[in-house]
């Protein structure tokens, strides 16, 4: 008898989860790099707002990785991530038919919270499918997962593409498109992924105190904390600066684009690179690209945009220096945290990883929504949010030194 070939018979092949990381790309970034603008401009809303809404987005998301994570494990990948697709449907149709404040922020973090369900279940399964591969001698695990970055790349140049091509329809029609990759994305996946039998466990998440009584650890995810502030300023400081600019929403798309590639083809170099220098030594000069980033558009703010693509500038440093800083940091920490953790308390020590650099946006955000409120036009008074927001990263340099110092050779 014939098998439908959308649906493994108990095994998992590997580029269904590439294409899935492909597609939610996609999805994500023809959406939420222009949710800023619709709410600036088509709500009317003010920065603290605007900051917070977008905060509410990025915690809700990161801060219930862990919650994710524990629910896969207990309840199977599959109907955790088909869950997680359902949630972001919901969000960008709350997001593309609301018109008050209330259901804005509900369709916001209905967003981060399917990231949070679909991410680590996903990343799990490749994991697994991965060593699968490894063991039968054919691609080797860091390979597939050195293929899923390089396809959510891919994914992250379209999306902002394509949501730059609707931004003439409108916000709603933007948002409208992202419901429906993922209604695709839904529909394939719940015919491509192989179902597993429910662990008979009880569900539990890995306790979180015990990664607080380190006081080295603790420090370190406070200072990383800064590097999920500052690159989520792509979303809420960046549009400021292309108004400032006199540049529109249409910029944004080439932008993004211009980081994706950065990523697709320095990444690996840049890994290697980090690895033979080691994190101790990179992580501060990861964090003072991030500084480099803020003080290079402080560098231009206080003066009158030049015509043509020169008033992009300023934007264009910022992204350039805000993803080299990226590619150095964030598989150095990756790396770095087993060195503070047990394996038994892994899950937990990249919990508390990512549910503090998602409070740091929910708090930065909301102060830096209203401070850039200044930077939306030119002159003295727009050069200031930028140099603020440029002492955290320093901050964390300094600290990195400091904190890693036990590791250095």
């Amino acid at each position: 008898m014939s098998q439908n070939p959308l649906r493994p018979a108990g095994t998992l092949w590997p580029p269904i989860l590439l294409g899935s990381q492909f597609v939610f790309n996609i999805g994500f970034y023809a959406v939420v790099p222009f949710l800023a603008i619709f709410l600036r401009d088509d709500m009317m809303l003010s920065g603290g707002l605007i900051g917070l809404i977008l905060g509410l987005r990025t915690f809700s998301q990161q801060g219930m990785f862990i919650v994710g994570g524990a629910l896969s494990d207990r309840f199977g990948a599959k109907i955790v991530i088909l869950c997680g697709c359902l949630l972001r449907i919901a969000g960008y149709l709350m997001l593309a038919f609301s018109h008050t404040l209330w259901p804005v922020i509900l369709g916001a973090c209905l967003t981060g919270i399917g990231g949070a369900f679909f991410s680590p279940s996903i990343e799990a399964l490749l994991a697994k499918a991965g060593t699968q591969s490894e063991a039968q001698g054919k691609r080797s695990r860091a390979e597939w997962f050195a293929l899923f970055a390089v396809c959510g790349e891919l994914g992250a140049v379209l999306g902002p593409a394509a949501g730059a091509l609707l931004t003439g329809f409108g916000f709603r029609q933007i948002a409208l498109a992202g419901a429906g990759i993922f209604v695709i994305a839904l529909i394939t996946l719940f015919f491509s992924l192989p179902s597993a039998p429910p662990s008979a466990q009880t569900l539990k998440i890995v306790p979180w105190w015990t990664t607080f009584r380190q006081p080295r650890f603790v420090a370190f995810i406070i200072a990383y904390s800064s590097w999920l502030l500052s690159y989520n300023q792509l979303y809420l400081a960046l549009p400021v600066e292309i108004q400032r600019a006199g540049g529109s929403e249409k910029d944004l798309g080439p932008l993004f684009i211009l980081a994706s590639l950065l990523i697709i083809l320095c990444q690996l170099p840049l890994a290697r690179v980090a690895r033979r220098a080691g994190a101790a030594r990179i992580l501060p000069i990861g964090f003072l690209l991030l500084a480099a980033a803020f003080a290079s558009v402080a560098l231009f703010a206080a003066s009158a945009p030049p015509d043509g693509w020169l008033r992009l500038l300023p934007s264009i440093c910022f992204v350039t220096l805000l993803t080299l800083g990226q590619m150095l940091l964030v598989p150095a920490v990756k790396d770095l945290i087993p060195w503070f953790s047990h394996e038994s308390t892994l899950g937990a020590h990249y919990g508390a990883l990512a549910s503090a650099g998602g409070c740091a946006v929910l708090v930065g955000n909301l102060v830096f929504g209203t401070r850039l409120d200044a930077a939306l036009s030119p002159g003295p008074q727009a050069v200031i949010p930028w140099l603020e927001l440029a002492i955290f990263p320093l901050c964390s340099a300094v600290a990195m030194m400091v904190i890693c110092r036990p590791l250095r050779k």
